[in-house]
């Protein structure tokens, strides 16, 4: 019988491309299971090399590849950190990606229309299903978004909690995941609005019809007044991107 791969072309990759690549299979097997620890460090890189008899490129690409793909985390002058696989992880691995399609034009316009798409039906879920506790979650986060408004720093903060809170109430690991990345994707945007108490009551106010609308379990108008407050929100931006 003919062996078959034997009639396959060589792989086209560098031998230490190959050897970078099942250093990753086996350090993501072993992150997969636990051996190497979220949140813990990486062997020295040296350990590395005796481990696995490859050379410090190849430790160094295979490293990379981890990073990429959001299994480690890597910063100059430090080992890399242990990143158990998640749904944060996935989402932080398309940062460098999201980056460049946020640069081309109407690539904002784009993420944000998408955010009112996801938000709108969180809200209505919200109003029809949303606990007790999920409703005293929101009313906190209110409350902190209205003690907040003289202060445009930490009312940026506490308007990203109070959206937070609307990825929490469905229970799904990922939208709070979800919440994250728009948030980081879209922060180096973000702030660049122009900011001021005034305008920071006026979202306060779009952010209380919201809740009320959510507490009196009426979906049609809380996602009519999501789209009014996001979409005000643009209109009042749109000029910085």
């Amino acid at each position: 019988m003919i062996d078959q791969s034997a009639l396959s072309p060589p792989s086209s990759r560098p031998p230490s491309h190959r050897a970078a690549d099942a250093v990753v299979r086996q350090l993501e097997a072993r992150i997969a299971a636990g051996d190497l620890a979220d949140g813990a460090p990486l062997p020295p890189e040296r350990d590395l090399i005796e481990t696995f008899g490859v050379s410090r490129t190849v430790v160094r690409e295979a490293v990379a590849t981890l990073a990429s793909r959001g299994l480690v985390e890597s910063r100059p002058r430090f080992r890399p950190v242990v990143r158990r696989p998640g749904y944060d992880a996935a989402l932080a691995a398309a940062d460098g990606v999201v980056g460049h399609l946020l640069a081309q034009s109407g690539g904002v316009k784009n993420l944000y229309d998408t955010r009112i798409f996801l938000e709108a039906s969180l809200v209505r879920q919200a109003a029809r299903q949303a606990l007790k506790d999920d409703i005293e979650a929101l009313k906190r986060a209110l409350d902190a978004n209205e003690a907040a408004i003289p202060d445009s720093a930490a009312f940026y903060r506490t308007d990203v909690a109070f959206h937070a809170v609307l990825y929490d109430i469905p229970k799904n690991p990922v939208f709070p995941a979800i919440h994250k990345a728009f948030t980081a994707w879209l922060a180096p945007h973000w702030v660049k609005m122009p900011r001021s108490p005034e305008r920071n009551r006026v979202n306060f106010l779009r952010h209380s019809d919201i809740y009320h609308a959510i507490r009196d379990r009426d979906p049609d108008a809380a996602e009519a007044a999501l789209n009014a407050h996001l979409n005000a929100a643009w209109e009042y931006v749109r000029g910085t991107f």
